[in-house]
């Protein structure tokens, strides 16, 4: 009797064995098509959002660890696309930006065509001392424009972070607010503002 159990159990292990060595994941195409299959257009929410940008496979593809060459010549190439005010004015008003950071509307199926995006900042970072709900995915942006200043550098680094935050981090998980058109120009102004107008009230 325990010969048979052994056996039966030896058999067991080896049938096993043979279904994971001979167990084929899918390619990442079928994946893809079998995601797409599940999605349909529906108003604002497209089903082209699935459709990766080169930045995007490398840092899934790699777990958000691509070689460090591929990482800065991502990051360069982010950076370099940047569109900077075209005005040459870098801050709107900070109670806007305030509304802006408050606001988790925006390019959704349910939304109305033209309706502003916001920021929806507070889901990931902590602004002001007054907010008491919000995330800690991102850095903590209380007191800003205090610690930072508004050099040329700041604001030239601020922008291009809100615009894409690939140009500083490839894999970043941060929307590419500007770079997605998720923001307007003057909704980036009026989140510069927040960030750095000394009576925002993040610099207080």
């Amino acid at each position: 009797m325990k010969g048979r159990l052994v056996a039966a159990v030896g058999a067991t292990i080896a049938v096993g064995g043979c279904a994971s060595w001979w167990y084929s994941p899918p390619s990442k195409e079928a994946t893809m098509a079998v995601i797409k299959s599940s999605f349909h257009d529906r108003g604002l929410a497209k089903v082209d959002r699935l459709n990766q940008t080169e930045l995007q496979a490398v840092c899934s593809d790699t777990h958000n660890n691509p070689p460090k060459d591929v990482r800065e010549r991502l990051e360069k190439a982010a950076l370099a696309a940047v569109k900077y005010p075209s005005d040459g004015k870098w801050l709107g008003d900070y109670k806007l930006g305030e509304r802006i950071a408050q606001t988790g509307v925006g390019l959704q199926w349910s939304d109305k065509p033209g309706a502003p995006a916001g920021g929806n900042c507070y889901a990931c970072h902590q602004l002001s001392k007054e907010e008491i709900s919000y995330g800690n995915i991102g850095p903590s942006l209380y007191r800003y424009g205090i610690f930072r200043g508004n050099s040329e550098q700041t604001l030239r680094y601020t922008w291009a972070k809100i615009w894409n935050t690939h140009s500083f981090n490839a894999c970043s998980s941060m929307p590419r607010f500007g770079d997605a058109g998720i923001l307007t120009e003057a909704q980036i102004k009026d989140v510069m503002a927040l960030l750095l107008d000394p009576n925002s009230p993040v610099n207080q």
